[in-house]
């Protein structure tokens, strides 16, 4: 069996790489995720194909530029992984450098819930808009 660690690491390699392709093989098909703020990503997003539209529409209002990276080591309790995470973006007349915490809970070697959390939610708020 595949660990939670196992799993969060491989899912951040691909992230951090660019590789969404791969990334999107780490999702349940019914995976849910917590996106923080009042912004056009906001909100529960449930099921992989929502959640890959999601990162899709990231990418779209950074103009290609957003990424993010681990920060300091992953932590592990149980099935639940707390990555310490940092992410910059760039597009026409702003740009965003964040930190926060990206929690993820894995089952069976895929992810199944995700929880971010971001330290300045205002930045995001103003960089990502309301669409």
């Amino acid at each position: 069996m595949t660990t939670p660690l196992a799993v969060a690491t491989a899912y951040f390699e691909a992230l951090e790489a660019g590789d969404f392709d791969t990334v999107a093989t780490y999702f349940a098909d019914d995976v849910v995720w917590h996106q923080p703020g009042e912004n056009q990503f906001s909100g529960v997003h449930r099921g992989s194909d929502a959640v890959g539209a999601m990162i899709g529409g990231m990418m779209a209002v950074s103009e290609g530029t957003f990424s993010l990276e681990r920060n300091a080591l992953l932590m592990v309790n149980g099935e639940v992984v707390a990555a310490p995470v940092h992410w910059t973006g760039k597009r026409s007349g702003a740009e965003m450098d964040g930190v926060g915490v990206d929690l993820m809970r894995v089952v069976d070697g895929r992810v199944v819930e995700v929880w971010l959390f971001t330290a300045d939610p205002a930045e995001e708020d103003a960089f990502w808009g309301r669409g």
